[in-house]
């Protein structure tokens, strides 16, 4: 190499003196010297490739060096320097995940009484297969919290171990939608009312054996409507929804008497066998929701919830029973909720899907909602003698429905078992014309801001358009 360059610069030398004074002096580019730190010559890159310089050699990622090498996704980040990490059990003191690494949910991971848990935007969380005791679950029980915030570029993703999605990565290749019950769900408990069975203060959440009593939720001795378990802003959850018994299994979302001091915005739900998010009385105020491919409800309020969701869509899959499933309280007490600007997408393989069940002393108000995609079967049901009843008191109210496809016919009533008939028909459909209109596809007055939800796996994989 070094008898090269030398000769290189002779001959340079020897065309510069013929020219004398006629021209400019020839500029000459000295070849590569493979060290020089210069792209020269024929180089692909610095002191790279080229006709004197050998292919380089890929440069090991050390995860600390600043520069984005090896198989790394960003600068120190990724690739190689990715590290899973295994939890399990107890968190017993304050704790970061961070985005560097995939966190490994290993059965259920309970936050402990008094501790915080943070996360940072962007981490990955994968929760193990399993079914019963041994169901994967991220669970943030009363008088602990967390603050799980994301952006819409680094939404926080909680997904099945068997999920090929890597850290710098919003999605995966290997599953979709129709993927559920690979792993359990997240649980949030706190504080605030609820109406229980047998009037008791506080209960065992569904979704948590009886036995572990971190499943514990309501107010118990500490009723505290401002009860605040943190922060969940951008995240996403898929493919959840692991049994732990016949009939009964773990939420996408679970709200068990959560207070009105917890901040819920942007949340995603896909491919949960159970509900999309269920709230068990409680009164967060909850904003842009997104509940995809579901096994049973998207949208499920029980025990007097008494919050307010604003701002949702729920989009049902080929299993789907009902987009929205609303229960009163089960106590001898009750409450209201509000539900407004949300958007009901139907499944037209699923006629069994329903708009919305209304059942068990139902109430509070359903407002400025528009659906689209339901089955000519589809109804909204008004479910039981109590919720008629609610109804006819004007404790269960509803305000500008836009159906596509659909008229008011779409209300009807159903007796619950072993009730008597509660006569409201011709009366109901006759109400129900004040509210509904039928609209055409597009030229909807009222439903979700979709544009919130534009940061989404349903938006990307649905082609949706959010």
């Amino acid at each position: 190499m070094k008898k090269l360059i030398l000769a290189g610069f002779a001959i340079g030398a020897m065309v510069v003196t013929s020219c004398k004074n006629n021209d400019e002096p020839v500029v000459i580019e000295p070849l590569a010297t493979c060290n020089d730190g210069i792209l020269n010559q024929g180089e692909t890159e610095i002191d790279c490739g080229g006709p004197n310089c050998q292919p380089c050699s890929p440069v090991a990622a050390t995860c600390n060096d600043g520069i984005q090498n090896g198989d790394e996704t960003g600068i120190d980040f990724g690739g190689s320097c990715a590290e899973i990490i295994t939890v399990s059990g107890e968190i017993g003191t304050n704790t970061t995940w961070t985005a560097n690494n995939i966190y490994k949910l290993a059965g259920k991971v309970v936050v402990g009484v008094g501790v915080t848990l943070t996360i940072e935007p962007g981490t990955i969380i994968k929760g193990t297969p399993g079914s019963g005791s041994l169901a994967s679950a991220l669970i943030v029980q009363r008088d602990s919290k967390i603050e799980a915030v994301g952006t819409a570029d680094k939404p926080i993703i909680f997904t099945a171990e068997d999920d090929n999605i890597a850290v710098g990565q919003t999605a995966g290749t290997n599953l979709d939608e129709n993927d559920r019950g690979l792993w359990g769900g997240v649980l949030v408990l706190g504080r605030a009312s609820a109406s229980l069975p047998g009037d008791v203060t506080e209960y065992q959440i569904e979704g948590i054996p009886a036995e572990d009593t971190f499943g514990t939720y309501g107010p118990g001795d500490a009723l505290n409507d401002a009860d605040n378990s943190g922060t969940l802003k951008y995240i996403s959850i898929r493919h959840g929804g692991a049994l732990i018994g016949e009939g009964n299994e773990i939420n996408g979302l679970t709200l068990g008497a959560v207070g009105s001091g917890t901040t819920i915005d942007n949340i995603e739900i896909v491919g949960n066998v159970d509900d999309g998010i269920e709230f068990f009385g409680g009164t967060v105020n909850p904003t842009n929701l997104l509940c995809w491919a579901g096994g049973d409800d998207g949208l499920d309020i029980d025990q007097a919830y008494s919050g307010t969701i604003d701002n949702a869509i729920v989009i049902a899959g080929d299993v789907q029973d009902s987009d929205l499933e609303i229960d009163g309280g089960e106590g001898s007490t009750n409450a209201s909720f509000i539900m407004r600007n949300v958007t009901l997408i139907g499944s037209m393989v699923a006629p069994s899907n329903k708009y919305a069940d209304f059942r068990s002393s139902a109430r509070g108000t359903v407002e400025n909602i528009y659906a689209l995609n339901f089955a000519a079967t589809s109804i909204v049901r008004i479910n039981g003698n109590s919720v008629a009843q609610n109804f006819l008191d004007g404790l269960l109210i509803f305000n500008n429905w836009e159906v596509v496809g659909a008229d008011a016919a779409i209300f009807q009533e159903a007796v619950g078992t072993g009730e008597s008939p509660l006569i409201l028909n011709p009366d109901l459909p006759t109400r129900a014309a004040a509210w509904t209109s039928q609209v055409t596809e597009g030229a909807e007055t009222v439903g979700a801001d979709t544009s919130a939800f534009s940061w989404t796996y349903t938006n990307a994989k649905a082609s949706l358009g959010f």
